[in-house]
Formats: structure tokens, C-alpha cells, sequence
């Protein structure tokens, strides 16, 4: 672990400082509770009546199959925020036939861990680190009532407090959320957020559903052509195997499926540009992002945004 992570947005260049936080390049992570998924927990309700009777049936042979393939992150969540990742996708359920109020991250099927003792973490680590500012993408939301919403957002406001950036701020740069305070940035794929200024809408996420680096970027380059969106968006370099590939390759795993690809991620990766062009990158996420250098080459991308001679980038002066 590069301990110069841990602070890296505080470290940019103060010609940064002023850009918008759209412009500059951000690692993600891609479900990025999967680490601690709970292999003997129930399937999630949408999956089909179908899957769910071959769970019944063949347990002991689609338990392990699932869990290695919906396993995209081995690193603890303070582990992802201290190696460089600012933007977490956070899927959100409540469990079937649960009485308690918990609510807990999914993949298919439902992590160890809750959602707010999970966030009770990231709030801790904020602490330590006042000048980095993290993306929290909150979506799914399966089980889920109208009240049980409501309720989790009160514990998102008591949790975050002051640190939760409103979404009326028209600009957010460094140096802005440095001085109001702000470090949390929260995403909230639901109409229950229009009725929170805490709450930002749902993020567009641009995902390639590939099982080859070649056809993700084949996608993300199509994306690009089409030309970048307002605002934050993540490009997707997580790859996916549907369930015919994984019957054809019962061997892998999404680990060693992404392994294999990676290098062909990385050059493309390496290649990229942030800012306010029409083909520039913001979010950049992927899967295991701890044992893969995802977040040194993103947050290395920065570097283009500054001149080789040291002078401001007058475009954003």
C-alpha cells in the first residue's frame, strides 16, 4: 500500500485545486462491498423463479459458483479508501423475511456486513483525512419501502453531518469543498432523493456487459465518440461473464477473468485524458482494486492537466 494514496487529492498540484471535480480523473471501485459477501445468505429478490430452484436443488454446487463470481473486491472498504479510491458503488437491500431494520450490500447475494457500520467506517476515516472528498453511489435499494428509505436517509444525515456536499452547489472544486467543509458527495438512485438538497441524482455509469478487455473498450471508446456527459460519470472497466460463459469456463473466476485482461485495461488506461474535452474521462472504475495499480494510473492522468512548464491551465482561469 503506497501510503502517498491516502492523501493524493490534497497532494495535486494547486493548478488543480480550482478544476472542477468532473474534470479530474477519479478511481472507483465497482461493488465495492463484495469482499465480505455471505455465501450461505438468500439469493436477492429479483432473481428469476429459475435460478432459484436450481439454487434449492444443486446448492452445494451454485453456492461456490456464485460467490467467486460475484466477488469483485478482496479489500476491506478503509483499505479502497487508502490506496487512492474516491468513488464507491454501494448496492443496497433490504434482506427478505428479515424483522430488523438492517440493511446490507449485494451481488446476487447479501455481504456480512451492514450498510451503516460499513459507513460508520468511511465517516471515521474522513476524519482522518479532511481534505479528501469521496463519491457515494447508493442504488438498487431491493426490499425497500417508501419508509424504510426515509429512515435510511435520516441515518445518512446524522451519520455524515456537515460533511455531506448539497447538490445545489454549482461548482465543486478542491479548493471549494476544502472550504465549506464538504467531503461527501452522495448518489441516491431513487425519486425519494428529489425530496433531500443532500442527495444527489443517480450517476451514469457507462458498463461495456463484456468478457474481454477488447470489448470494453470497444464500448467506453463508442461512449466517447458519442461525447462525455454533464457531470460526473464512471466508465466501467469491470468486465462480466454471463451465466452461459461461466457454465463453459467453470474453472475461473471473475478474479482470474479480470487478471487475464488487465494489461490490455491498463495500456488503454494509461492513454486517457481528464478535463472538459468531449473524449475526457472522469470516474474510472474496475474490479479488485487493491492487488491492480487502478488507482496510481488514474490519479496519474492528472498529471495532462497540468503544463510541462508549471503555468496554470488557463482554460479554467
Amino acid at each position: 500500500m503506497d501510503p502517498s494514496l491516502q492523501d493524493w487529492m490534497s497532494a495535486l498540484p494547486e493548478e488543480l485545486w480550482d478544476i472542477p471535480l468532473t474534470d479530474l480523473a477519479i478511481p472507483g471501485s465497482h461493488d465495492a462491498m463484495s469482499y465480505c459477501l455471505d455465501i450461505n445468505s438468500p439469493l436477492v429478490r429479483s432473481e428469476s423463479s429459475l435460478f432459484r430452484l436450481l439454487d434449492r436443488l444443486f446448492y452445494c454446487f451454485t453456492r461456490p459458483v456464485i460467490f467467486k463470481w460475484c466477488t469483485t473486491q478482496d479489500k476491506t472498504i478503509e483499505d479502497q479508501l487508502s490506496i487512492g479510491i474516491r468513488f464507491f458503488d454501494l448496492r443496497i437491500a433490504h434482506k427478505p423475511n428479515d424483522a430488523s431494520s438492517d440493511l446490507y450490500f449485494t451481488h446476487i447475494i447479501y455481504t456480512h456486513l451492514t450498510v451503516l457500520e460499513t459507513l460508520l467506517s468511511v465517516a471515521t476515516w474522513l476524519d482522518l483525512h479532511p481534505k479528501e472528498i469521496v463519491i457515494l453511489a447508493c442504488s438498487h435499494f431491493e426490499g425497500m419501502d417508501d419508509k424504510c428509505h426515509e429512515s435510511f436517509i435520516l441515518s445518512l444525515k446524522k451519520l455524515f453531518g456537515s460533511k455531506l456536499c448539497p447538490c445545489k452547489e454549482p461548482v465543486l472544486t478542491l479548493r471549494s469543498l476544502w472550504a465549506s467543509g464538504y467531503q461527501v458527495i452522495l448518489s441516491y438512485d431513487s425519486q425519494t432523493a428529489t425530496k433531500h438538497p443532500e442527495l444527489w441524482p443517480d450517476i451514469p455509469y457507462l458498463w461495456a456487459n463484456q468478457h474481454t478487455a477488447q470489448g470494453v473498450i470497444r464500448y467506453l471508446e463508442w461512449q466517447k465518440d458519442l461525447g462525455r456527459p454533464e457531470g460526473f460519470f464512471i466508465s466501467g472497466l469491470n468486465l462480466t461473464a454471463d451465466r452461459c460463459y461461466i457454465t463453459k469456463n467453470l474453472k475461473q473466476s471473475l478474479q482470474t477473468l479480470t487478471f487475464s485482461n488487465w494489461d490490455c485495461l491498463r495500456k488503454w488506461v494509461e492513454q486517457q485524458t481528464p478535463g472538459m474535452g468531449r473524449k475526457s474521462l472522469n470516474i474510472i472504475a474496475g474490479d479488485f482494486v487493491g492487488p491492480l495499480p487502478l488507482c496510481s494510473l488514474v490519479i496519474a492522468l492528472n498529471q495532462k492537466l497540468v503544463k510541462k512548464n508549471g503555468r496554470n491551465i488557463q482554460k479554467y482561469c
